[in-house]
């Protein structure tokens, strides 16, 4: 069932929160931030001050922010404890389907990935295929921690836009 915008801006602030908290994997403080910009126009709007929080959120905060996202093909998803929303992006993209090689390797690059940044890879993965997962996952260890921070960002971004949608329905 999708919610309209106009039922998400009448929510108390902790309705709002309960609805849209997960939107940012294991962030409520995202919701909580945006909340007071409501009334939204349409979803846009509302994803603007979501990422807009995040945007504006000490360096520490951002960082504590990428750390909280999953592993692709990792322990989360092997344990069945990721969000709805994560299982749901990794089972449509074939990472559930992975054979043994290709689940070693994504075991390895989550290593050697998190070794050097210090968080999980992350990637807006509603639309690949796992080859292509793989092969950005392995180009996006050659760059730089800043850049490849940024990139975790507008790959969060982009996730977090898909799920708005999909609660509240395609923009119009």
């Amino acid at each position: 069932m999708q919610t309209a915008i106009a039922q998400i801006n009448a929510c108390s602030r902790a309705q709002f929160v309960q609805l849209l908290g997960g939107i940012f994997e294991h962030s409520p403080w995202v919701a909580e931030a945006a909340f007071e910009s409501r009334p939204f126009a349409a979803v846009a709007g509302l994803h603007a001050a979501m990422v807009a929080a995040v945007r504006v959120a000490p360096h520490a905060r951002q960082l504590a922010f990428l750390r909280a996202h999953p592993e692709l093909a990792g322990k989360a998803m092997v344990d069945q404890s990721l969000t709805a929303e994560s299982a749901n992006e990794q089972t449509r993209s074939g990472l559930t389907q992975c054979t043994p090689a290709e689940f070693a390797r994504l075991q390895e690059l989550n290593s050697a990935y998190k070794r050097k940044f210090g968080w999980p890879f992350i990637l807006a993965v509603k639309h690949l295929d796992r080859a292509t997962i793989m092969r950005k996952f392995a180009q996006r260890l050659d760059l730089p921690a800043a850049d490849e921070f940024e990139r975790c960002l507008a790959n969060i971004e982009q996730i977090t836009r898909w799920r708005l949608d999909d609660l509240c329905g395609p923009p119009q």
